[in-house]
């Protein structure tokens, strides 16, 4: 998986629990009753009505401030993709999944978003290469992943639009940076606060200047700084960390928040979480197809 997040083994679920569950914590798939036509009509018309306009191909994904309580999402890096999930966005691999893949799920007016590692490398990625010694750090612990030296905008600018190329012409219409904290760990470099700002403000531009709305996954400590650059977050976490205040200056700019806790019960922390106002749910840490989400409020 050429831009997985580095995780250990799957946290095991009841069998019970290890469904697809659909919209409001309902098994995706169920018996059905027929409606008179008038009425199928109505309903469709109603429906059709209250969706968020999808954006065309070519064009960044918008994400109206109305719908940003309101999202249901899913976050799949591994295991065979699940295009029935009854989500409205998904968070996928550029690499491993394919176009006929994105197409169909375009079919099915799903939001996509694309998961780019923007300071780092894997020895498996595909442009792997294409980053000199000189701009490569120290290893990130369990991910098989090296930071990159991100001052050197004029190394990793060129490895970064062509991975954002990859995704738009996949008919990915967002992107979320993955590692966009190297500055908050031990890259090897002497990194500061300001520096990565700098990095992440030029990689949201590149982003949008490539059609791909941009999103930021964690670094809390630069979301206030961050989040008018950036039109979506994504956060692993928080409740249980106790930060998802970290989080508001999105949720409260009208941005969605992609929240999700690998722990817990959704009884417990989406209580929490859905009052912040984030789209939240329960993962596996591997990132597979199954997925509990918290009750749309």
């Amino acid at each position: 998986m050429a831009y997985r997040l580095g995780r250990p083994g799957a946290d095991p679920r009841p069998a019970e629990l290890a469904m697809r569950i659909g919209l409001g914590g309902q098994p995706a798939r169920g018996s059905c009753r027929t409606l008179p036509a008038g009425l199928a009509l109505a309903l469709l018309a109603a429906l059709a009505g209250c969706r968020p306009d999808l954006a065309p191909p070519g064009a960044p994904t918008g994400w109206p401030a109305a719908s940003a309580r309101h999202w249901q999402w899913q976050w799949q890096l591994d295991g065979v993709l699940d295009p029935e999930v009854e989500a409205e966005v998904f968070v996928l691999d550029p690499v491993d999944t394919t176009a006929a893949q994105t197409a169909e799920l375009r079919s099915r007016d799903r939001r996509l978003v694309c998961q780019v590692h923007v300071g780092s490398v894997h020895r498996s990625d595909p442009d792997e290469s294409r980053y000199p010694a000189q701009v490569r750090g120290a290893a990130a612990a369990g991910t098989g992943r090296s930071w990159l030296d991100v001052r050197r905008w004029d190394i990793v600018r060129p490895v970064l639009a062509d991975r954002f190329r990859l995704c738009r012409g996949k008919g990915f219409g967002a992107v979320v940076f993955a590692d966009a904290d190297g500055y908050d760990r031990r890259s090897g470099f002497p990194l500061e606060f300001d520096d990565q700002l700098t990095f992440n403000r030029r990689a949201a531009t590149l982003a949008r200047s490539l059609d791909l709305s941009p999103g930021l996954l964690g670094n809390l400590r630069q979301v206030a700084a961050l989040a008018p650059d950036f039109d979506f977050a994504v956060n692993e976490e928080c409740v249980r960390l106790t930060q998802c205040d970290k989080l508001l200056p999105f949720a409260d700019a009208g941005k969605p928040v992609f929240h999700v806790e690998y722990t817990g019960a959704t009884t417990d922390f989406c209580v929490t979480s859905v009052g912040y106002g984030f789209a939240s749910i329960r993962k596996n840490r591997i990132l597979d197809a199954w997925r509990l989400p918290c009750p749309a409020p």
